[in-house]
């Protein structure tokens, strides 16, 4: 944890896995990470409009080195890997046999190691997955949790912040983008479907250009340092609910909050940065492609403003949306946003009308749909 003056640890999701009985991180031997610093709604518009430093050093790390990892991963995911270049990241998903959603990933090759970092709680999963994959392949897949922390640049100066660790010139995240269905195979370029620009740190560890900023590995003797440089050049801090506040109202959902059993990648947007398209067999291949080539996703993923709202506290994950007493969805990731107020992202039914009147426990919403 970044320990300054004021910090709040965080709780609830952000400090309990959801497929051990104790915390990962504090398994790994990690501190617990910060919600905020004592305003985090001034931090919300820190990182809306300029830049801040967000300790994220819960997620879980997974190092795969081996001179076969690229290939090996590339048969296992979602996305396609065969062409990804050392200093590149991108996203993957790993999918049930029948195209759920059971894993997502960042990814970050450094040459020698391809690093995914993931949510909270669920590395031992995708760690016992790979490692049953395995077979006579040439890769390692350890976890490195312990040993790396994950910190984000967030916000729309994030990339300029990074001169301070001697990292110029990230490019933007170049995406690919989603074709019309039907198109013929050969269509898309032989590349992940996103790739972001990667950077080593001279402290050891990467840059990596994203979304909503830049992620930083960093290993966890160095965090303190990369902290304090950072916080020296005159960079704030800012805590998990304004990350998830800005996240939230860039409508990126995350996988084991804004998902469920059943959620495949097409209703939560995940199609374009984590799934290419027009690639060999991987497992839930079959559901992607159906849904895209030929019909719709059963459900989306939209954003709610919630009114008149009777408690200060915003509705937990797995909150049903019900209309006229009937359940068509559930809620995701509710938080308060310095702007637009209380928001949560939800996964409806499609037909629900975007005029419906919705309602999430006691609260009415109104959808702005994605």
């Amino acid at each position: 944890m970044i320990d300054i003056a004021g910090a709040v640890a965080a709780d609830a999701i952000d400090e309990e896995t959801r497929d051990q009985p104790e915390p990962a991180h504090r398994a790994a031997g990690v501190g617990p990470v910060v919600a905020h610093y004592g305003d985090p709604m001034r931090e919300q518009r820190v990182l809306a409009t300029g830049v801040g430093l967000v300790d994220r050093s819960h997620r879980g790390v997974i190092a795969v080195p081996g001179e076969e990892r690229i290939g090996w991963l590339h048969t296992l995911t979602s996305q396609h890997l065969a062409a990804l270049a050392p200093w590149q990241g991108t996203e993957l998903l790993v999918l049930s046999p029948h195209g759920h959603v059971e894993q997502h990933a960042m990814v970050a090759d450094d040459g020698e190691t391809t690093w995914l970092d993931t949510e909270p709680g669920t590395t031992g999963g995708l760690l016992s997955y790979l490692e049953r994959m395995r077979f006579f392949s040439k890769v390692d897949p350890r976890d490195a949790t312990a040993d790396h922390a994950l910190l984000s640049l967030v916000g729309p100066e994030a990339a300029g912040a990074l001169d301070t660790l001697g990292v110029t010139g990230l490019a933007a995240p170049d995406v690919i983008g989603v074709p019309g269905p039907k198109f013929r195979s050969g269509e898309l370029p032989a590349r992940p479907s996103v790739v972001y620009d990667v950077k080593p740190l001279p402290v050891g560890g990467w840059a990596r250009r994203v979304a909503l900023g830049v992620d930083l590995l960093v290993p966890r003797p160095a965090m303190a340092q990369v902290v304090a440089e950072l916080r020296g050049a005159g960079v704030p801090v800012a805590g998990l609910w304004a990350y998830e506040a800005i996240r939230v109202a860039a409508r990126r959902a995350r996988a084991g909050v804004d998902t469920d059993h059943r959620t495949i990648p097409a209703e939560v947007d995940l199609i374009a940065p984590a799934v290419h398209l027009d690639k060999g067999c991987y497992r839930g291949q079959e559901t992607v492609a159906r849904v895209h080539n030929l019909g719709k996703p059963p459900r989306r993923l939209v954003l709610l403003h919630l009114d008149g709202v009777a408690s200060d506290q915003p509705p937990v994950a797995g909150t049903p949306v019900t209309v006229d007493g009937r359940t068509v969805g559930f809620v995701g990731t509710a938080v308060h946003h310095f702007e637009l107020g209380q928001i949560a992202l939800a996964v409806v039914k499609r037909n629900t009308p975007d005029d419906a009147r919705l309602m999430v426990g006691e609260s009415a919403a109104a959808i702005d749909a994605v």
